[in-house]
């Protein structure tokens, strides 16, 4: 995005005195995610963020790997993953690469009485199903259905769900989530053609300071373990920050289509990025208004990158018998496009009612072993015609 934002006391200057009423000092912060030249945040805490009692054993929730090299179209059947109680233990991860981490997470309750820090990864998570809280030091985050939460690496977090069947998707990137630079001028403000604006993000709000001692559960990701860490002091101590490096929301139903006389390519769609994939979103929108206009999408190569759609809602248009939940990969090398019969259904058609993410990574993504769990089996033959089919013709 990102805007600069500010909540909770901070003094006039950085890195000057600031006291507490007692006269003792706060404990400012710098937090960012690239050194010291990308985008940061000063916090500034009642206590030292370094008072660590105790650090345990670590344990891997490394994904293993089933396919490294993969040309067939896939599909996989994401709502057939079972049910957690747990956040962190109900976190699945799909596909793999250098670049990102794709997986979903399908859990009753949220993160309990432990805290979760991804020191590795930005984290995009879409909120399928459910609603609930965000908790961060930097305040507060309500999502629900729809919803995109940015969640920069290295921020320590709680989830609350208010709803008892939470199915979301994650992505883990290696590199800064953003939008579209294509999107902003040079002073980083969303341009008049944009399908967003500022207006659209929610950015956190009802900072809490916990003036807390005691144990403190943070379970840290790095590297594909976990650290469970316990603190000296509650990690939401914070008084105030400000800055341009925090969590927050966008809705995907904010996302505004761009739409035209014939049919618009998918970077149209785009959302968001990272280095070597976007993201895009697939929502309800018009169709193409020339008088013979398909509006189905054309067959197209995917040469330079996978392609990954999560179909969330709707009647997708291009593809036969999706449900909710469901992923389709279709793997960089091979040409695809609609599925028999979706181009002579989409002429003369008005709007569609499709909700979708779609992410194209530049690099091909590893397959795992819980992903295989999901597999609809023979997908990539699913665009033969039937034999009735082929007597019509």
């Amino acid at each position: 995005m990102p805007v600069y934002h500010r909540l909770g006391k901070v003094p006039s200057k950085r890195h000057v005195v600031f006291r507490k009423p007692d006269g003792s000092l706060y404990h400012e912060e710098l937090f960012g995610t690239e050194g010291f030249s990308g985008v940061s945040s000063l916090v500034y805490h009642l206590y030292p963020p370094t008072i660590v009692k105790e650090a345990g054993k670590p344990f891997s929730v490394r994904p293993e790997i089933a396919v490294e090299d993969n040309l067939r179209a896939l599909s996989f059947q994401g709502f057939e993953m079972p049910l957690k109680d747990d956040y962190l233990e109900s976190r699945t991860t799909l596909f793999v690469n250098d670049d990102l981490h794709i997986g979903l997470s399908a859990s009753k309750k949220g993160t309990g009485d432990y805290f979760f820090k991804n020191a590795d990864a930005d984290e995009l998570i879409f909120v399928h199903q459910g609603n609930g809280t965000l908790h961060t030091n930097y305040g507060n985050l309500d999502f629900g259905y729809g919803d995109y939460l940015v969640i920069p690496r290295g921020t320590i977090y709680k989830i609350d769900f208010e709803t008892t069947e939470n199915r979301l998707l994650i992505i883990e990137s290696f590199s800064p989530v953003v939008t579209p630079p294509r999107y902003r001028n040079e002073y980083g403000q969303m341009l008049e053609h944009s399908p967003f604006c500022e207006r659209d993000f929610r950015l956190p709000e009802g900072l809490e300071t916990h003036d807390e001692k005691g144990n403190f559960k943070v379970n840290i990701k790095k590297r594909g373990l976990i650290y469970p860490y316990v603190y000296g002091t509650h990690p939401f101590d914070v008084v105030g920050w400000d800055g341009y490096n925090y969590p927050y929301a966008f809705s995907i139903f904010n996302f505004e289509p761009l739409t035209g006389r014939i049919h618009m390519p998918p970077p149209i769609h785009q959302s968001f990025q990272g280095n070597n994939f976007v993201i895009c979103s697939f929502v309800p929108r018009m169709y193409d208004y020339h008088p013979d206009a398909i509006p189905a999408p054309y067959h197209h190569s995917n040469i330079d990158s996978d392609e990954l759609l999560y179909y969330v809602d709707g009647d997708f248009m291009s593809r036969n018998n999706i449900k909710k939940g469901q992923i389709t990969l279709h793997p960089a090398g091979i040409p695809h496009g609609p599925h028999p019969g979706a181009i002579e259904r989409s002429i003369g058609k008005k709007a569609t009612n499709e909700l979708a993410v779609m992410i194209d990574p530049f690099h091909p993504v590893k397959i795992t072993k819980a992903a295989l769990a999901l597999e609809v089996k023979d997908y990539y033959k699913s665009w033969m015609f039937e034999p009735e089919e082929m007597v019509k013709d």
